[in-house]
C-alpha cells in the first residue's frame, strides 16, 4: 500500500479510502483515479482476510433462498447484491430448500467462515434458523417472508392489501362466487394472503360458502393444479379464482385446459407476485405486483445497519402491492356451465329416466 501511495503521490490513508467502495466518496475523484491506476500498475489488490483480522469484519454476507430457480427470488437477489456491493460487501448465495437441519448446518458453516450477517428468504412463521441466528448474535434480516413474532428485521410485501386489490377487482367485474388457492400456511405469505382474502370477501358482504379456499402444500405449478382440481370439484359454481402466487395460478390454467374450459370466459384468474413472463402466457395473467428488487435493496440496507449497530431494534418494512390488470379476468358469464358437475348431472338425468 505504501508503494501504491508513493506511485500515486498520495498518503497511505488515501489509498485505503480510495480502494474501499464504502469510503471512496471521501476522496476526490482525481485522487481515486490516480490510486486505481497505480494499484493496477503494481498489481496490488486489497487482502480481505488481512483486513478482517484487523477490523473484525469479513465484508462477507450470506443470502439463503428456498428455491434458486424460482423467478420470485432472482430480483430479490439482484437488489440485495447490487446494494451490498456498493458498500464493499461480497455475497454468498445458497439454496437450502426447506429442511431445517440443512439450513442450520449451512448457517453454522457460514458463521465459521466469519460472515458478517445473513439475509434469509427461507423462514416459516416460527423459524428455528432465525432463533439460531439470534442466539449466535449474528446480524440477520428476513426478506419476502416473516415470522409471526417480530424478532428480526424483515422486508415484506403488503399481503393483506394484495388480496384486497384482487378481490375488489373481481367484485367490480361482477363476480360473487370467488375461490382462493392458498399458499402453505406455515409461510407468512400463505397465512396472511388467505386471511387477506377472507377479510376482503367479507368486506364485500360475500358469505364464506361462496368464497371457498383450498391450501396448496407448496408454491409450485403442480400444487396449483392439484389444489384447483379440489376447489372446482367441490365448488363448481365459482366464476373466479384468486391464487396466492403466480405458479399456483399457472397450475389453475393447466386444469382449465384439461377440462376444456377457457380463462377468462369460464373462470377468471388472478395471480400474485407478477413474476417475469406471466404477461406472455395465454391469456396474460392479471396479478398483484410486488417490488421484489426494492425488497432486496431494503433488506441489504437493514442488514448493513444491523452489522454496524449491533443493538439496533428490529424493524418490519412493508412494501405496497399493486394490481396489474391483464386478460385473465373478465365479467362472469350469465349462463351456468356444466364444468365439473357434468358427471353428477348425468347421474341425475339417468335417475329421473329410471323413475
Amino acid at each position: 500500500m505504501k508503494q501504491v501511495a508513493e506511485l500515486a503521490g498520495v498518503h497511505v490513508s488515501t489509498v485505503s479510502r480510495a480502494l474501499n467502495p464504502a469510503t471512496e466518496s471521501m476522496v476526490v475523484p482525481e485522487a481515486v483515479a490516480r490510486v486505481v491506476k497505480a494499484a493496477k500498475t503494481l498489481g496490488y489488490r486489497l487482502d480481505p482476510v488481512a483486513a478482517s483480522l484487523r477490523t473484525g469484519r469479513s465484508k462477507l454476507v450470506g443470502i439463503l433462498v428456498p428455491d434458486i430457480a424460482t423467478n420470485v427470488f432472482t430480483p430479490i437477489l439482484a437488489g440485495a447484491t447490487e446494494r451490498l456491493s456498493t458498500q464493499g460487501y461480497s455475497v454468498i448465495v445458497a439454496y437450502v430448500g426447506s429442511d431445517a437441519k440443512a439450513q442450520l448446518d449451512l448457517a453454522g458453516g457460514l458463521i465459521a467462515r466469519r460472515v458478517d450477517g445473513l439475509i434469509l428468504a427461507t423462514v416459516v412463521r416460527d423459524d428455528p434458523l432465525a432463533a439460531f441466528c439470534i442466539a449466535e448474535g449474528l446480524p440477520t434480516v428476513l426478506v419476502n417472508r416473516a415470522e409471526k413474532d417480530v424478532r428480526l428485521s424483515a422486508v415484506v410485501s403488503d399481503d393483506m392489501l394484495g388480496m384486497q386489490l384482487a378481490v375488489d377487482h373481481l367484485v367490480e367485474l361482477g363476480h360473487r362466487k370467488i375461490g382462493h388457492l392458498a399458499g402453505p400456511s406455515q409461510h407468512s405469505t400463505g397465512f396472511l394472503r388467505r386471511r387477506g382474502f377472507t377479510q376482503a370477501t367479507a368486506s364485500h358482504g360475500l358469505p364464506a360458502a361462496q368464497t371457498p379456499f383450498e391450501i396448496a402444500e407448496t408454491y409450485t405449478r403442480e400444487a396449483g393444479a392439484d389444489t384447483t382440481r379440489r376447489l372446482l370439484h367441490a365448488h363448481p359454481e365459482i366464476t373466479a379464482i384468486v391464487a396466492a402466487n403466480d405458479l399456483l395460478a399457472l397450475g389453475a390454467y393447466d386444469v382449465l385446459r384439461e377440462e376444456g374450459l377457457e380463462c377468462p370466459r369460464d373462470i377468471s384468474i388472478v395471480g400474485h407476485n407478477d413474476m417475469p413472463l406471466v404477461d406472455m402466457v395465454q391469456p396474460p395473467l392479471t396479478t398483484i405486483r410486488i417490488s421484489h428488487k426494492e425488497m432486496g435493496r431494503q433488506a441489504a440496507d437493514l442488514l448493513q445497519q444491523a452489522i454496524e449497530t449491533l443493538d439496533s431494534p428490529a424493524r418490519n418494512v412493508v412494501l405496497p402491492a399493486k394490481l396489474i390488470v391483464r386478460n385473465s379476468t373478465a365479467p362472469p358469464r350469465k349462463s351456468i356451465l356444466k364444468r365439473f358437475t357434468a358427471p353428477a348431472r348425468s347421474q341425475q338425468i339417468a335417475s329421473k329416466a329410471r323413475s
